[in-house]
């Protein structure tokens, strides 16, 4: 595996970006591209945005007028990257997370704001190296089941199972 570079930027003031939360950006990142067996040294942009600026580059790039959770902006398909004419390190894409959304969808899924940020990056990292699941299927089976598995093993699986205990009944 080649080195990741991960660039990190906090364009928000609404929050306070909690301490430890730019670390596991990066390790979420190279556990990803561990995972799929990515060789190469690579770079990442990482950025921290607000509600009203997500919703912004979501109209402006895809047409929605409302504000997202995370954004995927790749710079490569079919396994070909732009490269940094310094480093020769692919330049895979910039992500964009809304934090005042992780906040709120940590608190609505019952997980911890780690396991939610590190979900939105996992994601759009599988966005970045071509992964889809707008239609949905056996893709959007397999991109979910690729970002479990690296969530588990940065210790951020999921919180609670899908079995009713007795007592919920």
């Amino acid at each position: 595996m080649g080195s990741v570079k991960v660039y990190i930027s906090n364009r928000q003031k609404d929050v306070k970006i909690p301490t430890g939360i730019r670390l596991l950006i990066r390790r979420c990142c190279h556990a990803v591209l561990v995972l799929e067996n990515f060789t190469e040294d690579a770079e990442v942009s990482v950025s921290f945005l607000n509600d009203e600026q997500i919703q912004q580059l979501n109209k402006e790039y895809r047409g929605k007028d409302a504000p997202t959770d995370v954004l995927s902006f790749p710079l490569g398909s079919d396994g070909k990257y732009d490269r940094n004419q310094e480093t020769g390190a692919c330049m895979l894409g910039d992500i964009v997370i809304s934090v005042p959304r992780a906040i709120e969808q940590a608190r609505m899924y019952g997980h911890s704001l780690r396991r939610e940020m590190g979900f939105l990056t996992v994601h759009s990292m599988l966005h970045l190296l071509g992964y889809d699941h707008e239609e949905g299927g056996l893709e959007a089976l397999k991109m979910r089941e690729k970002e479990e598995t690296v969530l588990t093993e940065l210790g951020l699986q999921r919180d609670s199972s899908y079995v009713l205990d007795q007592d919920e009944v």
